[in-house]
């Protein structure tokens, strides 16, 4: 094969911002290609897109990643995503007996584990104590100001946190260690009882993460409290939940209603098969805050006034709806795409267009939209959060 024919190959390869309506042109310029290949509706935005809709994407590959003996994190905040006012998120692994030490801060703290188990342990204002493991799919929630820890077990683990403040940054809590190398030592032994010589070697300053040994069974590491434990679990099994099936995926709901600690952040998990989307739907109580788990899709995003963008995601990416902005979500690749929606409020709500459109007089639809029967008589009055029907797909162009 000849050079020329070698460079035109690679050329036609090349994706370029052009329209299939002849919009656009050739960008010979610098440019991240590998990035236009992943994000290819921001290259080429379908003709619909329209108007100033700001960024609603940021990937955790793109966050400081902060490594330390015993794990890493890595964190999207409103420093990485401005637009995310209501939730900020931490993606956290922890090595086997590695600890996030004990800590608390002024936010709630939602957690999703993703792979691996974990050992968590925690106390309330009442001296009730709580000491649970956590496997993938679980979820964990410690209230404001309660303090806690987390333990990788013997496989290690990654999870997710979320946090109800935008602004929040992990690396900002108030640590147990930070606070013992702030105080005085003869403070702290007036404070125990013990000599002063009992503070020899507490850390200089915040330890985070810290590699110890594996715990050992839970029964083995039990405290009893005279309290009693907390009277509302901090854990949930999500995975264990049965899910809403629709053709097309599944989706799992958790709030206050069956997670009823939770009483800032409410979320689904959802499924969305090959060829399937989650429906045109808008949520009427808070911001969307998004984290991808598996395979990819795009989003576009209605702001009204004639506005709307289009984003693509992958496992990784954090996405972000405002409040009451109508949004679909479509799979893009050949795997299901598994995601996770997260509000800060005690109830997961959202409107279904479909639905909507069902429960209105036909006849104001068919004045308002111009549409006739073969739209108006498969209207489901029954809410389906995830839709597929044959012979559509959306693959990327």
């Amino acid at each position: 094969m000849n050079n020329n024919k070698r460079t035109h190959e690679s050329n036609a390869n090349i994706p370029q911002p052009i329209r299939n309506d002849g919009a656009g042109w050739v960008d010979k310029g610098p440019r991240d290609i590998l990035r236009d290949r992943e994000n290819p509706d921001m290259l080429v935005p379908p003709s619909t897109d329209a108007g100033l809709i700001p960024n609603l994407k940021f990937s955790f590959s793109d966050a400081h990643m902060q490594l330390n003996q015993g794990g890493w994190s890595r964190e999207v905040t409103v420093r990485e995503l401005p637009i995310a006012t209501t939730l900020a998120g931490v993606n956290m692994s922890l090595t086997p007996g590695g600890v996030r030490e004990l800590h608390w801060h002024q936010q709630a703290e939602w957690a999703y584990m993703i792979l691996g188990s974990a050992r968590i342990t925690s106390v309330d204002a009442s001296g009730r104590n709580f000491i649970a493991d956590v496997g993938p799919g679980d979820l964990w929630y410690f209230p404001p100001g309660l303090p806690h820890s987390i333990q990788g077990l013997a496989e290690g683990c990654e999870f997710l946190l979320v946090f109800d403040d935008g602004k929040f940054s992990d690396l900002n809590t108030l640590s147990i260690s930070d606070w013992f190398a702030h105080t005085p030592k003869d403070v702290l032994s007036a404070n125990f009882g013990t000599p002063m010589n009992a503070f020899d070697h507490i850390p200089s300053d915040q330890v985070y993460i810290y590699q110890d040994e594996v715990p050992g069974s839970i029964e083995s590491q039990a405290v009893s409290s005279p309290n009693g434990t907390v009277p509302q679990s901090f854990t949930h099994s999500l995975l264990a939940q049965p899910p809403v099936k629709t053709p097309g995926g599944s989706v799992r709901i958790v709030d206050s209603t069956n997670f009823p600690i939770s009483q800032t952040v409410a979320a689904a998990l959802v499924e969305i098969e090959p060829g399937a989307m989650r429906e045109l739907h808008w949520h009427p109580n808070k911001d969307e805050w998004q984290y991808y788990l598996t395979g990819q899709g795009r989003m576009t995003v209605f702001g009204g006034n004639g506005a709307a963008r289009t984003f693509d995601y992958r496992a990784g990416d954090v996405g972000y709806v405002p409040f009451a902005f109508g949004h679909y979500i479509q799979n893009t690749g050949t795997q299901s795409l598994w995601f996770l929606e997260m509000f800060k409020s005690n109830r997961f709500e959202d409107v279904s267009l479909n639905q909507w459109m069902a429960l209105t007089p036909a006849s104001l639809l068919e004045s308002n939209l111009h549409v006739g029967p073969e739209l108006l008589d498969v209207l489901r009055k029954t809410k389906w959060p995830v839709v597929k029907y044959p012979g559509f797909s959306y693959y990327p162009k």
